[in-house]
């Protein structure tokens, strides 16, 4: 099992690479419960756990909120307690019933981390040197040349390679693709790519003079306009939905993530998710009983 200390560098490590998760902090603890403050946790976007934040009384719910934290794209504290405990919890915790025995409370921070876009900026140019650092300054990845998976490609060779460069972003299919270039000189490009067989659509896609529209400007201004741009482009992109999948485990009633979910069982060709073992073994042993009282009387 991953230590705290454990838990922080592997939250290192995925943001090194981009991607996403939620870290999750023991902040409080009211006995008796299996946890302490400062154990941690981190949930990936496939509904995974590793470290520890109290077991198998609080595991779901972490799960559960921190998929829905990522999801929203905000932190959020969630109390998990016996039936009441959350009765007086603020408006701004999440207040979550445990089925186990136990008559401890915990308090769970949840802290999404985003998946960070990646650019890269082709080119030696004044304008690109410092367009890279601007943008590992704002916390986004970047790579000093053409690379598979580029979100964004800036291309500001000042006329080296600028066609290659192009048709590569192009057809790896970034979603943004600039060319710091005059519009004289940008109109020489996209003319020399259509007599390389791209098609319209394609050449459409590219943006030049890339950045916002400043009139005569320095290399390093040329550089602050188009990072502007790229920040109101990332901004202004449709959000991808996650829509987060749950189902009520109908032994306890309690509302599991389905991503990731490891107690399951089939009735009657029908998959039942459980927040626990406990939960899970009961309705194996009477599931007609289990789902008529879980019936809406």
């Amino acid at each position: 099992m991953m230590r705290p200390e454990d838990v922080l560098v592997e939250a290192g490590r995925l943001s090194a690479e981009g991607k996403p998760y939620v870290l999750a902090t023991v902040v409080r603890v009211e006995r008796p419960a299996s946890t302490k403050r400062g154990d941690r946790g981190l949930v990936t976007p496939d509904g995974a756990l590793a470290g520890w934040v109290g077991g198998a009384c609080s595991e779901p719910t972490v799960i559960r909120e921190a998929l829905r934290a990522l999801e929203a794209g905000a932190p959020r504290l969630v109390r998990i307690g016996p039936p009441g405990a959350g009765l007086e919890a603020p408006e701004d915790v999440v207040a979550a019933e445990s089925s186990c025995a136990s008559e401890g409370t915990v308090e769970v921070l949840l802290e999404p981390a985003q998946r960070r876009p990646q650019l890269a900026v082709v080119g030696e140019s004044p304008a690109a040197l410092t367009l890279a650092q601007l943008a590992r300054t704002i916390g986004w990845r970047v790579s000093t040349g053409l690379e598979d998976g580029a979100d964004a490609v800036v291309v500001a060779t000042m006329g080296r390679g600028d066609e290659e460069a192009l048709s590569f972003a192009l057809a790896r299919g970034a979603d943004y693709v600039g060319l710091v270039a005059s519009s004289r000189r940008a109109g020489v490009v996209l003319d020399a790519m259509r007599e390389r067989g791209l098609d319209e659509a394609a050449l459409a896609r590219v943006r030049s003079p890339a950045g916002l529209d400043l009139g005569p400007s320095s290399q390093e201004e040329i550089a602050v306009a188009v990072l502007a741009e790229l920040v109101a482009w990332q901004h202004m992109r449709p959000r991808v939905e996650t829509l987060l999948a749950e189902a009520v485990d109908p032994v306890c009633g309690m509302t599991v993530a389905i991503e990731g979910a490891q107690e399951t069982a089939v009735h009657e060709g029908v998959t039942y998710h459980f927040c626990n073992p406990g939960c899970r073994q009961r309705f194996e042993v009477d599931p007609t009983l289990c789902l008529e009282s879980a019936r809406p009387r």
